[in-house]
């Protein structure tokens, strides 16, 4: 893991690119050197799994192959990181579809709430022709692709001081989601207050009040502390979340096909470990975030999914595209 700070990393990606930084003809041609940013902790499954793929990168190109780790919000939002992949400033990053809806609108629909009915049937997406279309459109009009699908987790809410039975309960509360509008239509069915707090801003915004309450899957949860600032975990499972991993398009064109391939392994060796890793997490974590002293409720689960049914396909179809939601939930 690299320490770095966001003026650093752009004062270096600016003088890299202007030539600025003197380094022997024979390393230029022999190293090939990535900065993968993430806004997670280095104690979440997702950033290990970065670590894991920088390993056996390294190893398998004898250090020809660099990947450099910036965890934890260190350059930025996770739009910051997203808009430096596009612009070639990063190399690579990890975010949510819906997140990336920001560049590609369509995209937001592989994190619709309610979508998918378990892990398997969310990782088919990787191969349906409309998630192919997506890529190929999103390389075109924004200079990234999109070179893997991992599974995130099953996102359920957290409260501070107030119990929560059904959604009637969520009425009014100050609910913490992504800046991403299909959240904030799902917590506004919900009849709550969407409140939009970049991830990197979660925590203190928790402990001073300004929200009552997010939703995040069990392992950000914990790898966050969260348990240290909320009292209650409602058990809604409201959305199995995609991270998909993004990474430049003219880096990702410009490779030698042996190094592509060699990358293309080790993303896909990293992925099938953080999968497995977050799916056992999630299978102990109840337990242990209420050992950590939250109180645990299954709650009334069609009253949260129903009103979002009822009107969040329809509201999003425009954008989406006419079918893509049926497609989708078919796969």
């Amino acid at each position: 893991m690299t320490k770095i700070t966001k003026r650093d990393f752009l004062a270096g990606s600016a003088a890299l690119a202007g030539g600025a930084i003197a380094m022997p003809s024979v390393l230029r041609a022999q190293a090939t050197v990535l900065r993968w940013g993430e806004m997670l902790p280095v104690t979440h499954p997702q950033v290990q799994m970065v670590e894991r793929i920088a390993k056996q990168v390294k190893e398998k190109s004898s250090g020809r192959i660099d990947i450099q780790t910036f965890p934890a919000g260190q350059l930025g939002s996770g739009k910051d990181m997203m808009e430096s992949v596009a612009s070639g400033a990063l190399t690579m990053t990890t975010d949510g579809a819906a997140a990336l809806g920001s560049f590609l609108p369509q995209l937001s629909v592989v994190e619709a709430p309610y979508l998918w009915r378990d892990a398997a049937h969310m990782a088919k997406v990787a191969k349906a022709p409309v998630f192919t279309q997506m890529n190929a459109e999103l390389e075109k009009k924004r200079g990234m692709r999109m070179a893997a699908v991992t599974y995130y987790g099953k996102r359920h809410l957290t409260t501070g001081s107030k119990p929560v039975k059904s959604v009637a309960d969520v009425a009014g509360l100050k609910l913490r989601v992504p800046p991403v509008d299909t959240f904030r239509a799902m917590v506004e069915a919900w009849g709550a207050k969407a409140t939009p707090v970049n991830f990197n801003e979660l925590y203190l915004a928790l402990s001073q009040g300004a929200v009552d309450g997010q939703e995040n899957p069990l392992p950000t949860i914990h790898s966050a502390k969260l348990q240290e600032v909320q009292k209650h975990l409602i058990l809604t499972g409201h959305i199995i979340t995609p991270r998909l991993v993004i990474v430049n398009g003219d880096f990702w064109k410009g490779l030698k096909d042996a190094d592509r391939s060699l990358l293309e392994a080790a993303i896909a060796a990293g992925v099938a470990w953080q999968d497995a890793e977050l799916a056992s997490q999630e299978g102990s974590l109840v337990a242990t975030l209420k050992a950590a002293g939250m109180s645990v409720t299954e709650p009334d689960l069609e009253s949260f999914s129903k009103p979002v049914l009822a009107s969040l396909p329809k509201q999003f179809e425009s954008k989406w595209g006419k079918g893509t939601w049926d497609a989708l939930a078919a796969l």
